[in-house]
């Protein structure tokens, strides 16, 4: 049976429909001093897939509350997915005396699953925090569908880590080359500029793929430098749109044509599922 988070239903849905599954109705309630009780009352059968993207701390006390009442309902094999894993950025301790976030999460969930299946974390060593099997998905190729038909595209990464990514898409996309923004500072001034290494943008559709766009800061002063070197369409791709306050209008404002995201986190720009991804993991 699938059981949907509340920021994840409709992803849960396109996987209930990909896999076959049941899809359960949990109910999400507030108790009048503001604690959260999410129940899932209509629970049947032995195997429970838990859907739920850990976008902020009340998603994981939900997930933890959905993970224990299947338990209590009966289920005997716990699968938990996660499409967005918050706090995976804070995977060690910067500073002495922090925590480190990210284990802290997975120590937590995995009290209450026999398996996690984690999609393009932002940090891929993040599977170790956890004390249960954990499996990767890899959902970056289904970024390519939405795309338009593109001249001459140009597969970007916000830096050399990220290239991965944009060799993903392209390969979906069946054309285009890829490259990736580095950084240099200027030693008089210090100031600190992007720029892609080597390909050239003039006249080229370009895409900027990336795992995540939070605050979209780093995108749109990313398309800045292609707008300034004349590059044709612009669009922005991620896996996890998170898109956190102004961050559609900055990414608009700064001249992309188009932001596609996928339904790991579920937004306006959310129009392609990794349902299919999540479920040949399953």
């Amino acid at each position: 049976m699938i059981i949907p988070g509340s920021g994840s239903q409709a992803l849960a849905a396109a996987l209930a429909e990909a896999t076959g599954e049941a899809l359960a109705t949990p109910t999400y309630d507030r108790f009048p001093d503001g604690e959260q009780l999410a129940a899932v009352p209509d629970f049947a059968g032995d195997s429970a897939t838990i859907v739920c993207s850990t976008t902020g701390d009340e998603a994981w006390v939900e997930l933890l509350q959905l993970q224990d009442a299947v338990r209590e309902a009966g289920a005997t094999e716990i699968t938990t997915v996660i499409p967005y894993m918050g706090y995976a950025r804070q995977d060690q301790a910067f500073k002495q005396g922090q925590p480190v976030s990210a284990r802290a999460m997975a120590r937590a969930v995995s009290t209450g699953t026999d398996r996690v299946v984690l999609v393009n974390p932002h940090e891929p060593d993040v599977a170790d925090c956890y004390d249960v099997p954990v499996d990767h998905v890899d959902a970056a190729g289904v970024l390519a569908a939405p795309l338009p038909a593109l001249d001459d595209p140009l597969f970007l990464a916000p830096d050399e880590s990220a290239v991965g990514l944009a060799e993903t898409v392209s390969e979906a996309y069946g054309a285009g080359d890829t490259d990736y923004f580095e950084k240099h500072r200027d030693r008089d001034t210090g100031a600190v500029e992007i720029e892609p290494s080597d390909a050239t943008v003039q006249g080229r559709d370009v895409v900027v793929v990336d795992d995540i766009i939070a605050t979209g800061s780093t995108m749109s002063e990313a398309i800045g430098v292609l707008e300034a070197r004349d590059a044709d369409r612009l669009f922005a791709a991620c896996v996890h749109p998170m898109l956190v306050r102004n961050a559609a209008t900055k990414l608009r404002n700064a001249g992309v044509e188009r932001i596609v995201g996928t339904d790991t986190v579920e937004r306006e720009c959310s129009c392609v599922s990794v349902a299919a991804a999540v479920a040949d993991a399953l």
